[in-house]
């Protein structure tokens, strides 16, 4: 049986998983559906209670009954290389290709309506919550007296994108910014605004999860340093135990959110406390597993190379 791999053409993490499911003999096909129409191209019959499917790409056919797993890493929207793009075409595209995938037993990582849900910050909040992870106090809103109130009751407080898309082009992430509680908050009434309790921490913590396994990694913070994305420090990541109560959270977490992979933020305080800050259900792994050397590629694999139950 074939595991199909959905991302684009320069896709570095992808490229890690696909030689280790070579290595592993595991036949598989990756594509982008943005190349359908076009270099990718898809049948599907249904007659008489029977299903029949198939993809090809670059010479390749795969039935579509015959995949063990589906691997939604990085995929381009259906149609975005076609010769006449447009939101119909891309609509009809996706509709096909995505109904086709449903219609098979195949595992998800991940299915994209699970995946869609997932992405949603103020839904990741209640099920943090829910699942037992500390959560710093967090407030949505478009009430700017509401938004002056959360921060004068916690005085530090950082603003983030609720959606983690920038409103800039080219695209690119907004970093996680620090406001002063007498900070005029007039403007977010002009857009929904996520605001956070600060965090003071001595540590970022990722923890990548595939299936029942979690590869926890921890970089060291500067004591100024209030997104760990941005900045450079001396510091590289290093692997780290997963605390048990953390273990089960992640657990309980994912499958409320029903997913298989998850890429898990955390901040870790001068107590040794991890809060969660996100998760991020296609998040990139490739960077962690070249400082810490975490098999997580081999992982990745290995859950999408396994024998139907």
């Amino acid at each position: 049986m074939t595991v199909l791999v959905l991302t684009c053409e320069e896709d570095v993490t992808a490229d890690l998983v696909v030689a280790e499911l070579h290595q592993q003999g595991v036949p598989l096909v990756r594509l982008d559906p943005g190349d359908l129409p076009g270099d990718v191209a898809l049948s599907a019959e249904y007659v008489r209670g029977e299903f029949r499917g198939y993809l090809s790409t670059g010479g390749r056919v795969a039935s579509v009954e015959g995949l063990r797993s589906v691997w939604v890493r990085r995929p381009g929207e259906p149609a975005a290389h076609a010769d006449e793009p447009s939101a119909w075409l891309t609509d009809e595209s996706g509709h096909a290709l995505y109904g086709m995938l449903d219609s098979t037993a195949a595992r998800w990582m991940n299915h994209p309506s699970a995946a869609a849900k997932a992405r949603r910050k103020p839904w990741q909040m209640r099920i943090a919550h829910r699942s037992g992870f500390p959560v710093p106090a967090t407030l949505v809103t478009t009430y700017p007296s509401i938004a002056r109130q959360f921060a004068e009751q916690y005085r530090q407080v950082v603003v983030k994108s609720v959606s983690g898309k920038s409103p800039g082009d080219p695209p690119m992430a907004l970093p996680t910014t620090l406001v002063p509680p007498d900070a005029d908050f007039s403007g977010v009434a002009a857009a929904p605004t996520l605001l956070q309790r600060y965090i003071p921490k001595r540590a970022d913590i990722r923890l990548t999860s595939v299936g029942e396994t979690h590869f926890a990694a921890r970089k060291v913070a500067e004591a100024d340093q209030v997104d760990g994305r941005f900045g450079d420090t001396d510091h590289t990541w290093e692997p780290v135990e997963v605390p048990v109560p953390i273990a089960r959270a992640v657990e309980t977490y994912k499958k409320h959110a029903d997913i298989a992979y998850g890429a898990f933020d955390f901040a870790e305080d001068a107590e040794g406390t991890w809060w969660f800050l996100e998760c991020n259900q296609g998040g990139q792994f490739g960077f962690i597993e070249l400082e810490t050397g975490q098999p997580i590629a081999r992982a990745v694999a290995a859950w999408l190379g396994a024998e139907p139950v």
